[in-house]
């Protein structure tokens, strides 16, 4: 855990210079940005805090086209930024556009992983290929996700 922390705390250094920012649509880096972010906030306040803090509308842990998720697990949504009706529920047979289970490949994610799927924009309602970078923390997977770019 003390790796995982050493390199958040590097990787949150690396990305706290300004991204580079899309109108309207974030970049991977952006996203990638962003959950490291997330993970370390997760590490350092806790998850009662922090699943606070990922739930509610607005900077820093929504942006455009970015919000945070957490998984626990077993796949069971913590934290789902744009559907928070979801929280509590099972996602591991949640099937993107293509009837891919792609949370399936969010949570065996040891420490990082980028997972690729289908999934609606929110700002734009279309359908897309996305990415996640996955980053798991203790018994969490937290995620963000931005265009396939």
């Amino acid at each position: 855990m003390s790796g995982l922390l050493t390199a958040l705390t590097m990787g949150l250094t690396l990305l706290s210079g300004p991204a580079p920012m899309a109108d309207g649509v974030a970049t991977r880096q952006e996203a990638r940005s962003m959950a490291v972010k997330a993970a370390a906030y997760l590490a350092a306040n806790g998850a009662d805090k922090a699943f606070l803090a990922f739930a509610a509308k607005g900077p820093p842990w929504h942006d455009r086209d970015l919000y945070v998720t957490v998984l626990d697990s077993k796949g069971i949504a913590v934290v789902r930024g744009n559907s928070p009706d979801l929280s509590g529920k099972s996602m591991v047979a949640l099937k993107d556009a293509d009837g891919e289970a792609f949370i399936s490949e969010m949570v065996p994610v040891a420490d990082v992983g980028w997972v690729s799927f289908k999934w609606q924009n929110p700002e734009t309602k279309a359908v897309e290929p996305k990415v996640a970078y996955e980053i798991r923390v203790g018994g969490y997977i937290v995620g963000v996700g931005a265009n396939a770019q």
